[in-house]
């Protein structure tokens, strides 16, 4: 996933360092006309004529701010800038995760994010408070500071913190990905998001362990309804629930056809909130092209309502169903529909409680299939009776280039089918290998054909 880097269009405002801010309120100061003019040429001026400046002046940039600011320079961020490289371009990464950034700390970094542009600002586990949180996401939204931001983990960034960080995504031309894990998505901040989202550039959100489930999770799918930039959304460990939240997941892949990665890991979906997810599904002609659903107390009964989507999903390219207690009646369920389905390309089905007879199953469909490329069935009690199936069915794929099974044989009852075992995994690993090499050769033919 890339982002855009677009020129800057940036608002004649005032620079962040002449915004005043004190808990619960921000002042704002606007200065005579003409000095927003210059401020603004100045600002263009040090983003194009790079060449004129040095790491030397940078630092120096830097230190000046700290001792403005009257705070100490970060250790961390002086040994960062030593071995920079390249200034022609983003610098890869401004890595401030674990230091702690008060109001003072994040006022001094002016000083260096007025000179230099990231690909990747970590603030992770800064400690920011409200009124830092503004002024630091002020300065990266007028700077154009990054394309990807991570501000996990910081739980007291308050209503300017996530209202600056609204315009920041709003205004940006170049941030694509935001992380915001494990940091409160209650509901103000979705409010501040939702507006935000309306009108991004943003691709890749992560929002996982952000508390949105209930109306935050509803008023975030309003906007995302009629996004049409954001295609990878990750919503993992978020308590989602069977009813309003699956319901609301449901209404957004319906309305929603730009998303393509949809990781719903680690919530409360269950069979009864698959049933509303797979309705959205079914209208996916173009979109969705992976799903996560791994651990969300999914049974066999809920395979039922995946067996009415699949054949409908053209794009569907990934399917995770792992650590769900499926059995084996759940991978027979789904059979037919795999069968039908001419999109899916991996499906994860790590300990999901199936044997053998699950095995079987798994290998009439992949006889049939001529798309698949990747199975996971780790962490099942699949012996030699099961693995001979996918190893026979392996001989007519000519797709399937990898398959993950425990590295450890399991128990058998003859010591023979022990060494059976041993076999036909090596047999397994052997006509993956065929297929990978063939797969290559078709690519290098086609890459040749091209060129003549």
């Amino acid at each position: 996933m890339t982002g855009s880097e677009e020129d800057n269009n940036a608002e004649l405002t005032a620079s962040p360092q002449s915004e005043k801010k004190c808990r619960g309120e921000k002042h704002v100061s606007f200065p005579p006309d003409e000095e927003i003019v210059s401020g603004f040429a100045e600002r263009k001026d040090l983003l194009r004529d790079v060449d004129s400046i040095t790491l030397k002046e940078i630092i120096a940039s830097y230190k000046q701010s700290c001792e403005k600011h009257q705070v100490e320079p970060k250790p961390k961020l002086l040994e960062q800038l030593q071995i920079i490289t390249d200034l022609h371009s983003r610098v890869r990464c401004l890595d401030l995760k674990g230091e702690r950034l008060d109001y003072q700390a994040c006022e001094s970094l002016e000083g260096l994010l007025k000179l230099l542009q990231y690909e990747f600002i970590n603030l992770q586990e800064a400690e920011l408070d409200e009124n830092g949180a503004s002024a630091l996401f002020d300065m990266i939204s007028y700077y154009e500071s990054a394309t990807h931001l991570n501000i996990s983990c910081n739980k007291r960034i308050g209503a300017l913190g996530w209202r600056s960080l609204s315009h920041l995504i709003q205004q940006s031309s170049c941030l694509w990905r935001l992380d915001a894990c494990n940091t409160p998505v209650l509901e103000y901040p979705a409010q501040a998001m939702s507006r935000a989202l309306q009108s991004s550039r943003l691709a890749v959100l992560h929002f996982e362990k952000t508390c949105v489930s209930g109306r935050p999770l509803f008023t975030l799918v309003s906007a995302l309804k009629l996004n049409t930039a954001l295609q990878e959304l990750y919503l993992a460990d978020n308590d989602l629930n069977s009813f309003q939240d699956s319901m609301q997941l449901g209404d957004l892949l319906k309305y929603n056809h730009s998303l393509r990665v949809l990781d719903l890991s680690n919530n409360l979906i269950s069979d009864t909130g698959l049933e509303d997810i797979c309705e959205g599904l079914k209208v996916q002609k173009t979109g969705l092209r992976k799903l996560v659903l791994w651990n969300n107390r999914l049974t066999f009964k809920g395979m039922t309502h995946l067996a009415r989507a699949l054949p409908s999903v053209a794009s569907l390219e990934t399917l995770n169903l792992g650590q769900n207690i499926l059995h084996n009646k759940g991978i027979q369920r789904l059979k037919d529909a795999l069968i039908v389905n001419r999109s899916l390309l991996q499906l994860g089905l790590a300990s999901t409680k199936i044997t053998c007879e699950g095995a079987v199953a798994l290998a009439e469909f992949i006889a049939e299939s001529p798309r698949i490329q990747r199975l996971d069935v780790r962490k099942n009690l699949i012996r030699a009776g099961g693995l001979m199936a996918l190893s026979l069915a392996l001989q007519i794929n000519h797709s399937l280039i990898r398959v993950d099974l425990d590295k450890n044989v399991k128990k058998e009852k003859e010591e023979f089918l022990v060494e059976t075992q041993k076999t036909v995994l090596q047999e397994i690993w052997n006509n993956c290998m065929r297929n990978a090499a063939a797969a290559k050769h078709r690519m290098t033919s086609s890459a040749h054909s091209d060129q003549g």
